[in-house]
């Protein structure tokens, strides 16, 4: 599965990358395969796995909040590996076609 997650704590001010920054540490080292990009970090794994770091994620950057937005978005499907490279990978390819 892979999961697409923008977290945020709400009332903060107007800077969040120090709470972004402790999510998405906990994600690089969750050893899973994983990209994050101005807007999302995505994550790739089994279930349980992406989960937990998810949860994990969460919890780090709402510390000291008192409230937390969590946008997530998830592809499901079994036997897929990699899906974070070669989802990438078929569209540069159909764009070399020039088409």
């Amino acid at each position: 599965m892979i999961v697409a997650f923008s977290v945020s704590p709400m009332g903060e001010g107007e800077s969040v990358a120090p709470a972004v920054a402790r999510a998405v540490r906990v994600v690089r080292e969750s050893g899973l395969p994983n990209r994050t990009d101005a807007m999302f970090t995505t994550v790739e794994g089994e279930w349980d796995e992406v989960m937990d770091v998810l949860r994990r994620a969460v919890e780090a950057a709402g510390q000291g909040a008192s409230r937390v937005s969590l946008t997530l978005k998830a592809d499901i499907r079994d036997g897929v590996t990699d899906g974070l490279t070669s989802k990438v990978e078929a569209v540069e390819q159909e764009l070399a076609r020039g088409e």
